[in-house]
């Protein structure tokens, strides 16, 4: 006879060596340990996570997945580089879809209810205890606004723009704390929970297109998607 099922609390499972290595080594290129184009060593970081290479190859696969890592035939793996033109290009899509979102949402029939996993995302921001989770937090409350619309197809599309933002992001977060205060992000991203509090369109989009993304990654001003 089969055991009977126990319903209970789900327990977190413990973290695979893919998982070890991978947030390891994401957490090397947010923070800048890592920095863009530099050459992934594989025996380096076997030998300092005491893993073999089949889970650190996976781990390296699905970070090429998400845009942090990208492999080059016959010479191994390097931190992605992202192009100026290619961030740009990356936020103004995601603009593109934050702005279509909230053209499709407002005004909001309940903003308190509807709000909330903005709201959450932001106190995640605030509590966040280490720059990762921090990083996690800011990529989902840029997907809660965008969730405002409750299109599955809208958020279907920004889930790979935003994986491939997290290192642009992180690099403007990190500068913008070394040059004022670490809470300005917060500070930032509060701004545009204000104006969804507003339950005005235009308001949320002025918000959104004032939102300083771009202002400490020193990227060229003679780039088409900065005119």
């Amino acid at each position: 006879m089969a055991a009977p099922r126990v319903d209970g609390p789900r327990q977190k499972l413990p973290a695979t060596l893919v998982d070890v290595a991978g947030n390891r080594l994401r957490d090397a290129i947010l923070s800048g340990t890592l920095g863009p184009g530099e050459k992934i060593v594989e025996e380096q970081l076997c030998a300092d996570l005491g893993i073999s290479r089949a889970p650190l190859r996976e781990a390296l696969r699905l970070l090429a997945q998400q845009g942090l890592v990208e492999h080059l035939p016959r010479r191994g793996s390097r931190v992605t580089d992202w192009s100026p033109a290619d961030i740009l290009q990356l936020f103004a899509l995601r603009h593109v879809l934050e702005r279509h979102a909230i053209e499709m949402a407002m005004p909001l029939a309940d903003p308190v209810s509807e709000l909330e996993p903005v709201r959450h995302a932001l106190r995640e921001m605030t509590c966040a205890r280490t720059a990762l989770d921090r990083d996690d937090a800011h990529r989902r409350f840029h997907a809660a606004v965008v969730g405002l619309a409750a299109n599955r197809q809208l958020d279907i599309v920004l889930a790979p723009i935003l994986l491939k933002l997290q290192l642009p992001m992180a690099m403007n977060m990190r500068e913008e704390a070394r040059h004022h205060r670490a809470g300005d992000g917060i500070e930032r991203h509060r701004a545009i929970l204000t104006a969804l509090e507003s339950n005005d369109a235009a308001t949320v989009i002025a918000a959104l297109e004032d939102h300083g993304h771009l202002r400490y990654l020193n990227l060229p001003a003679d780039l088409p998607e900065h005119r």
